[in-house]
Order: structure tokens, then C-alpha cells, then sequence
């Protein structure tokens, strides 16, 4: 097989699954990559995350004095931007699967690295409608390769949406987005997460809110703590972000 792929490699050599640029040897860029994902030099090369203490911040950027989890934090090791600012759209609008699984493994190895420990992953809920229209959810997807890298069991039904919301960018005053999902999100009456330790996996993080909301549902269904993850954000980007 490895063979018959070089042979086709040769003839036909493989594209970046993000840019379309040429993409790089397996046995060149020296790291696993998904299977059906290729990646360019100049891709790679923007994966660079932040210093240690530039990863965590609290989650939401605007804090409110009502907050019930005033202290409830944020660990995003990227800044949305290169390499991610062109991967995301890509697997959210293409339905590459592969580009999510691939952006879980690199959380996951940066937070197992960081010491982040937890009873139980679980992904931000997409509607009914979003999943259907992406095929997927990407926060499940990365959700699932955090859980292969650091052992730690991931579920994608403990959290639920109960209503339909607007996408986050298409709300162009930010003070707006926590009303746009408050109260959006459920825990599934199937499980029981009483004490546990959680942690909450999204793809991009902006103003937070959407990750609060989430959080709150985990809280109130018992959680004993809740730790939300996003790969990438930019909180000081106006709209660039693609929820």
C-alpha cells in the first residue's frame, strides 16, 4: 500500500488540505497527520502556539458583575490567525473532519503538556439544524482526538441546545452575544455529571459567551468544576472569527 501511495504521490503529489499549495511529504514534515490530510510548509510553519501564559485568560472577554461564574476560565493556546484563520472556514464550510481531528491532537498534546487533567471531555452542542448543515460537529470531532491523546473519556451528548440561535458573527454588537446564548444549552437527562470534573471543548472562542452558557448548563446539572478549552480566538478581532 505504502508503496502504490508513493506511486500516486509521484504523479499526482497531494495538495495542502488548507491553502491548495503543495503539500509537503509525510516523511518530510516529521509529525502524524490524520488519514486523507496533507499539510504545506508555510502551513505548518503558523502552527505556533502562545507562551504558556498566554493561554489562559477568563472566559469571557467582557465580565459582568452578575456573573454566577465570575471566574470561570479560558485555556486557547492559538491565536486566530494564519494557519488557523484559513483551517477553520475550511472545516466548518467543507466538512473536513480530518482538519478537526488533526487541531485535536495538537490541543490535546499542549494541554496534557500543560498539566490539564479532568473526569470527562464534552463538547460544545451544535443545533439541529447547524449539524445538518455541517455533516458534523467540529467540536466533537477535535473533542474526540483530545480524548485519544490524553485518555481521558469524551462524550458527545451530554450537552444539548434547547433553542436555535444566530451565528455569533452575525451579531455585530458583542455586548449582544451573551443574550444571543443565554440559556441555550442543556445537559442530556441521560447522564449524570455530579462531581465531576469537566472539561468543555470548543473550536474558536471570541467574547466567550457561548462557552459561559455551556458551562453554566454543566454547573447547574452538578458538575463538581468545569475547565473551557478552545483551540483558537482572538478576542481583539472584530467579526474574523467563523463560529
Amino acid at each position: 500500500m505504502n508503496i502504490f501511495r508513493k506511486a500516486v504521490d509521484t504523479i499526482l503529489p497531494p495538495k495542502c488540505s488548507v491553502c491548495s499549495k503543495l503539500a509537503a511529504s509525510s516523511e518530510g514534515i516529521g509529525i502524524s497527520l490524520p488519514e486523507g490530510m496533507n499539510l504545506c510548509f508555510d502551513c505548518l510553519s503558523d502552527i505556533v502556539p502562545n507562551p504558556v501564559d498566554k493561554r489562559w485568560m477568563l472566559c469571557l472577554s467582557e465580565p459582568y458583575s452578575e456573573d454566577p461564574y465570575p471566574s470561570l476560565a479560558l485555556y486557547m493556546p492559538f491565536n486566530y490567525e494564519g494557519f488557523f484563520s484559513r483551517a477553520v472556514p475550511v472545516m466548518k464550510f467543507q466538512s473536513r473532519r480530518e482538519i478537526a481531528s488533526f487541531m485535536g491532537n495538537i490541543l490535546g498534546e499542549l494541554m496534557k503538556s500543560d498539566g490539564i487533567t479532568g473526569d470527562l471531555i464534552v463538547p460544545v452542542a451544535l443545533s439541529r439544524a447547524r449539524l445538518l448543515e455541517r455533516g458534523f460537529n467540529q467540536a466533537g470531532a477535535i473533542a474526540e482526538s483530545v480524548s485519544s491523546v490524553m485518555g481521558i473519556p469524551a462524550a458527545e451528548d451530554v450537552l444539548i441546545r434547547t433553542r436555535e440561535t444566530l451565528r455569533q458573527t452575525e451579531i455585530v454588537d458583542k455586548m449582544n452575544r451573551g443574550a444571543n446564548v443565554d440559556r441555550a444549552f442543556a445537559v442530556n437527562d441521560e447522564w449524570d455529571i455530579k462531581g465531576n470534573k469537566i472539561i468543555l471543548i470548543d473550536d474558536v472562542a471570541t467574547t466567550g459567551n457561548t462557552l459561559h452558557s455551556a458551562a453554566q448548563a454543566l454547573y447547574e446539572a452538578g458538575a463538581a468544576s468545569v475547565l473551557c478549552c478552545a483551540v483558537c480566538g482572538n478576542r481583539y478581532s472584530s467579526n474574523a472569527e467563523v463560529f
